[in-house]
């Protein structure tokens, strides 16, 4: 992983100097740890032309040279990391322009860079926004392996939940059982809130599991993950209970093929907004077009949410290497929902769909 790393901080040094800039401080969690590999809760990683710096504190004392020592120096900190940040960046030669992340500082952070301690005014403070981010699209071997193996781990589970699903459970037990089954079948984190939703409420996308009775005839949307190295899986699949009914089957055969359109037809290159057209457009040729209200997916990675987007309002091509969700839905006040989610690598050949839990409609119980 070494290797890896220092293949991010040298691309990450071409973006600082493109900008201008000497040097970038990061305060983004799952950016450092992309960078660096500490994944502690708390760090700020200051990054030049020629020095790598993390601070954190004595809790990760032992761990962060562990993960991080091979490419960074590491500092710990007894009391405030942004008191020794003013105490270590003086000693940074040619440092004057430092790039923040706008996107993760809070006001009162924002506050320590625009009125500094005394001394601390010889250093400009730019605002900068995806300089990490952008890296993080295009993902490495090690990261697709990673994503890979959530996603079996993924499936592996949901394979075991669905055999003990029946009429009568609530929704929360439901989800205790998939949760237990993923930490079971090797997941190391929840990477997200599984949400599990039956009957009308699957027409809610990003429904919380409740206490609701799951009846005979319902549908039952299960959208979850599972993280192996830090690095998330997303999938969702929509079942019924019971007996489906010829509505249900036909919602879900509009969704199911419009999922197929859209993973046997993205590249890398395509614009996230004509991969989102991909789907939508076969939905609204059947008809549903009102019904299909969230955008088409994202990236994943060591957040289950970031770049790139696949939506309408995306015109940046898709980068070779990202893996992005695939999760068209039809939604109906009243009546309930269906979506169907994979997890597709884009490659510079096509893509490569990396789940493969059957997409049919099963009935349960």
């Amino acid at each position: 992983m070494t290797a890896a790393r220092e293949r991010r901080l040298a691309a990450l040094r071409i973006a600082i100097a493109a900008a201008k800039l000497d040097a970038i401080l990061v305060s983004s969690l799952p950016n450092i740890r992309y960078l660096c590999g500490f994944s502690g809760s708390s760090a700020l990683l200051v990054v030049t032309a020629t020095e790598v710096l993390l601070l954190t504190d004595f809790r990760y004392s032992i761990q962060a040279n562990v993960e991080a020592g091979t490419v960074a120096r590491v500092v710990i900190e007894p009391t405030s990391l942004w008191s020794r940040l003013w105490a270590e960046l003086p000693a940074m030669r040619d440092v004057e322009s430092i790039a923040f992340e706008s996107a993760h500082v809070t006001h009162a952070d924002f506050q320590r860079l625009v009125e500094p301690p005394q001394g601390g005014a010889r250093w400009q403070w730019r605002p900068a926004v995806n300089l990490v981010e952008a890296l993080r699209e295009r993902k490495d071997e090690s990261e697709i392996a990673h994503i890979r193996e959530a996603a079996r781990i993924a499936e592996l589970a949901l394979g075991n939940t669905i055999e003990r699903v029946k009429a009568g459970m609530t929704e929360l037990a439901v989800c205790g059982i998939l949760e237990g089954e993923l930490r079971a079948c090797g997941s190391q984190s929840h990477p997200f809130e599984t949400i599990i939703a039956s009957g009308e409420r699957a027409a809610l996308p990003h429904a919380r599991s409740s206490d609701r009775v799951v009846g005979s005839g319902d549908l039952l949307l299960i959208d979850f993950g599972a993280e192996s190295g830090g690095y998330c899986s997303d999938i969702t699949r929509t079942f019924v209970v019971g007996k489906a009914t010829a509505e249900q089957q036909e919602i879900h055969d509009v969704v199911r093929e419009s999922n197929a359109t859209a993973s046997g037809a993205i590249r890398a290159g395509m614009r996230g907004k004509d991969a989102d057209a991909l789907a939508r457009g076969y939905i609204e040729r059947r008809g549903w077009g009102e019904a299909f209200g969230h955008s088409l997916g994202h990236g994943i990675g060591l957040e289950v949410h970031e770049g790139p987007r696949l939506s309408k309002l995306n015109d940046t091509p898709l980068p070779v290497g990202a893996v992005v969700t695939i999760e068209p839905g039809i939604y109906r006040p009243g009546w309930g929902g269906v979506r169907i989610e994979d997890d597709v690598l884009l490659t510079a050949e096509g893509r490569e769909v990396l789940t493969s839990f059957p997409r049919e409609l099963i009935e349960l119980g």
